[in-house]
């Protein structure tokens, strides 16, 4: 689990994830949905059969998934089951997404239509996208206390679900705002790989010029496993920003689950004395999902 450039996050990917493909049928929702093998043509002109298995789970309704639920243990099983059902049904929608753009990329328009549809319909079927939003209509009709129960259910369900694909923090007049997107076409769910690319602007909002000379993330995956990153600036520069000014790069990570989460800081310092202090500037936590969420591109 490593934060690295767009460029190598490009690169380093080897043409094996252009093998994988759906089962012949596929089972969420309560419903089951046919698909169809793909003959896709590779970079070296073969036409080959894509085959790979999903274990797909069936959505859950949110009625009574709590009730009679006992204290201590058993209410941790059922945040635990939860979870689970959450990560096998988050593997499945990324394995249709990336299924989906495989189709169009290999001009499969009906079967790229089919797929939509089927996303279409697992969407309005998943609990969390469902509870998400019924919670987004009750805040605009101001049924403030349905949109809070609404809100409670999805932490039951997904803890760090609600907090979003992007963040906003200033510190000592230095503004970071960050957005990351979930790539298909670079992921290999069945592998349990999944790449997500994070845009950052950096806008120095103060009266004194800045330069960026580390960066420190913090990464942790839907397990709770975390891994701290240090390096040298960002992308091979150590930016000087002046007052007014902004400096804006792309990197990418990749995790071994559908959802994670990131935050972090740079270590920065003022250029227009000499033997200034360094400072740290916060990066606010912002999630890596494959569901994404509604907040706009900064």
């Amino acid at each position: 689990m490593h934060s690295i450039s767009l460029k190598s996050f490009v690169d380093c990917n080897n043409g094996e994830s252009r093998h994988t493909s759906l089962p012949n049928r596929l089972s969420f929702a309560g419903g089951d949905f046919p698909v169809r093998f793909l003959n896709c043509r590779d970079h070296d002109g073969w036409r080959r059969r894509r085959s790979c298995r999903i274990i797909a789970r069936a959505s859950e309704r949110d009625g009574g998934a709590g009730a009679g639920a006992e204290a201590g243990g058993a209410a941790e099983s059922q945040s635990q089951q939860n979870a689970s059902s959450f990560f096998a049904r988050s593997q499945t929608y990324a394995l249709m997404r990336q299924q989906m753009e495989l189709a169009a990329k290999s001009e499969d328009y009906k079967e790229a239509a089919r797929l939509r549809d089927s996303l279409k319909s697992f969407e309005e079927e998943e609990p969390v996208l469902r509870l998400r939003a019924l919670m987004k209509e009750a805040i605009a009709d101001e049924r403030f206390k349905d949109a809070a129960r609404y809100r409670d259910q999805i932490n039951e369900i997904a803890p760090h679900y609600l907090l979003k694909c992007s963040s906003d923090a200033t510190t000592l007049g230095i503004r970071v705002q960050v957005r990351s997107v979930y790539i298909e076409g670079r992921s290999q769910p069945l592998r349990g790989q999944y790449f997500f690319a994070y845009r950052i602007r950096i806008t120095n909002n103060s009266d004194r010029p800045v330069q960026l000379l580390k960066r420190h993330w913090i990464i942790t995956n839907a397990n709770e496993k975390s891994e701290d990153v240090w390096g040298i600036g960002v992308i091979g520069e150590q930016p000087v920003i002046l007052p007014n000014n902004s400096f804006e790069y792309s990197s990418a990570c990749p995790l071994t689950t559908p959802s994670g989460r990131m935050e972090g800081d740079f270590e920065m310092k003022h250029i227009d004395k000499v033997g200034s202090k360094t400072f740290n500037v916060a990066v606010a936590p912002f999630a890596l999902s494959t569901f994404g969420d509604a907040t706009d591109n900064i």
